[in-house]
């Protein structure tokens, strides 16, 4: 189970962490253009965007997605 767990790209890294990166990377502009949903683009912070994206398990993907991507 643990060598499972290795091999999980995202094992150890927290939404936090993945958001964080992201609007270092991007920005909320491109983040918002990338992933159109209103917590990004509609005065963006972290907290709200984290609240959004841990209620909604889609959004929530796409951001993993996009984090993973952009590795």
């Amino acid at each position: 189970m643990s060598e499972e767990r290795h091999r999980d790209p995202l094992h150890g890294v927290t939404l936090e962490m993945m958001l964080t990166r992201l609007v270092e990377e991007y920005g909320w502009e491109e983040l918002g253009r990338r992933i159109k949903i209103k917590c990004f683009t509609k005065d963006p912070s972290i907290s709200s965007s984290l609240k959004f994206l841990r209620r909604t398990p889609w959004a929530r993907e796409k951001v993993e997605r996009l984090y993973l991507r952009s590795r």
